[in-house]
């Protein structure tokens, strides 16, 4: 499986990071794409850099490079998540404004019919943002707040968000152990 993962500048990079890590551990090959503002916001939030990051990918793209790959729909992907999601971002893939790697590439997702998971991490939510995730939805995306649930009794902060990438892999099929699941 080839999974495009892009890091969004939203407040959560944690959530990428992990994804990114299991993700490897489940031998997925994993294409890599980090905004600017994620490079930021990972060093502030974690103890990761970008260069950290770059290291534990298969492959790695600048989010300016609209002549890579990722940004044509030839390019074969099994799917596209962008986690987190930041809500300029979710503006960009719902109306169809391909100015990144990361937009363009969704984009290409979408017009393909390949998965693209959309991991959005504000709240609370104004109108335009509501009415954006509806636009992605309804163009194929599957909108995957990250909102963790508590019926696994999450002792850490890692728990919890172990609960959402479970949910992103749950997306894809792939077999994890992250949370435990409702008996």
């Amino acid at each position: 499986m080839k999974i495009l993962l892009s890091i969004g500048g939203a407040s959560g990079s944690i959530y990428g990071i992990r994804l990114l890590e299991e993700l490897i551990k489940s031998d997925v090959e994993v294409h890599l794409v980090v905004s600017d503002g994620a490079k930021n916001i990972l060093e502030h939030e974690t103890v990761y850099t970008y260069d950290d990051l770059k290291k534990k990918a298969n492959i790695c793209y600048e989010n300016g490079d609209l002549l890579t790959a990722p940004a044509s729909g030839s390019f074969h992907l099994d799917g596209m998540i962008v986690a987190p999601c930041s809500m300029k971002t979710l503006s960009a893939i719902a109306n169809g404004y391909g100015d990144t790697l990361t937009s363009r590439a969704a984009s290409c997702c979408l017009k393909e019919g390949r998965k693209l998971v959309l991991v959005i991490r504000e709240t609370p939510l104004d109108l335009p943002s509501i009415k954006n995730m509806l636009t992605a939805k309804q163009s194929g995306a599957v909108v995957l707040p990250a909102m963790p649930g508590f019926y696994h009794k999450p002792k850490t902060i890692e728990d919890l968000v172990d609960f959402v990438v479970g949910k992103i892999f749950d997306q894809f099929n792939i077999e994890h152990s992250l949370f435990k699941r409702w008996d």
